[in-house]
């Protein structure tokens, strides 16, 4: 359906034998080093949703600066001012909060709750602004001659894949109920 630049594959692996030399981690572990890399890969996720979203509402900004109705450029229309103020300002706080768990993991401390909430929010955030983006443009977004009906595709994944939004949510109550206890 989207990001069709990025093969997603199964890989089996069938009476495949592992020199010890080789392994990460202990035997039988995989799993438990395969799920302590996901945090790291949700900053990555989060920032992919970031960019897409800042691209999906760039577009727009330009589409409704030129594009004309009732004798003026629809970005003088407050409704439209307001939907784009809010789409760069969720965008923003989506930055800070991928920015946050970037810092912490640079730093070597942790920051697992945070990736969470850094890809919650922004995966999240960059989906409703792929969906403001269209609307700003009407059915001009909809047609493939614009790249925003690609950003809406390709942005869809990012709520779901490296933990789903309901996962995150999970993740993240579970870290907050754990620092009171």
């Amino acid at each position: 359906m989207g990001q069709h630049a990025s093969a997603t594959n199964e890989v089996v692996f069938d009476n495949c034998r592992i020199p010890k030399d080789a392994l990460m981690g202990e035997l039988n572990q995989g799993f438990k080093v395969a799920v302590s890399e996901l945090a790291g890969g949700r900053i990555g996720i989060g920032s992919l949703s970031l960019g897409i979203g800042l691209a999906a509402i760039d577009y727009a900004r330009e589409y409704v600066n030129e594009r004309e109705q009732f004798g003026q450029k629809i970005a003088n229309f407050q409704g439209i001012q307001w939907m784009l103020a809010d789409a760069y300002t969720d965008l923003e706080a989506a930055r800070l909060l991928l920015m946050n768990a970037a810092d912490k993991k640079d730093k070597g401390l942790p920051f697992g709750k945070e990736a969470s909430m850094a890809k919650l929010f922004a995966s999240e955030k960059a989906n409703q602004v792929c969906y403001t983006a269209l609307q700003l443009m009407g059915g001009a977004g909809y047609i493939k001659e614009y790249p925003l009906e690609r950003y809406a595709r390709d942005v869809r994944v990012a709520s779901i894949y490296e933990g789903t939004s309901e996962i995150q949510r999970v993740i993240i109550a579970r870290d907050l109920l754990q620092e009171i206890n």
